[in-house]
């Protein structure tokens, strides 16, 4: 999704100051909302922002650099409907699923990054209960978006045990979790 300046931006994720993201799909001919998504601010982290080329040289406003969100890497638990498909969602769904990823607001942006993309090899897994094998399957790909951590099986198990202390996961036996549900 398009966006405004990359350095806005990223002083804005630095400052902890930026809003949620509101996206809104309509019907013109009818005059109705068929889609009212929010991402909570807490799931912006600097990798979901993409830097863009600069404008030409011919532009008005040579060489700004603007920035993309992309949606794609924010993980579907940071994508709360209050309408889908023409259709409002129960408030009380709506809270719960807000409610289970408040605990992110607290952390540092570099901690909510690493949970952020424990979350969504999680949801990657496509099942609720999973091994932590499963989890260790995209150790490569953490260690390529985090170059600098050396001890990436470990950072994971970490990251695992602080969603299940936060209620995300829950622990059922050695190296097994449950994602737990949403459902009020």
């Amino acid at each position: 999704m398009l966006d405004g300046s990359f350095r806005t931006k990223c002083d804005r994720l630095a400052a902890n100051n930026n809003p949620n993201l509101f996206l809104l799909n309509y019907d013109f001919k009818l005059l109705s909302v068929t889609n009212l998504l929010v991402v909570p601010k807490h799931f912006f982290v600097r990798e979901i922002i993409e830097k863009r080329k600069p404008l030409a040289a011919s532009a008005r406003r040579a060489g700004w650099v603007g920035s993309n969100i992309l949606l794609n890497h924010v993980p579907q638990s940071g994508k709360i409907f209050i309408v889908r498909a023409g259709q409002i969602e129960p408030k009380e769904s709506v809270l719960a699923k807000w409610n289970r990823t408040l605990f992110l607001r607290n952390e540092a942006p570099e901690a909510r990054g690493w949970l952020i993309e424990v979350m969504k090899c999680v949801e990657n897994i496509g099942k609720p209960e999973f091994q932590i094998d499963d989890i260790y399957a995209f150790a490569d790909r953490l260690s390529r978006l985090y170059p600098d951590n050396r001890n990436v099986k470990p950072k994971i198990r970490q990251q695992l045990q602080f969603l299940r202390d936060r209620g995300y996961l829950d622990f059922v036996s050695r190296g097994y979790y449950r994602l737990r549900s949403v459902d009020p």
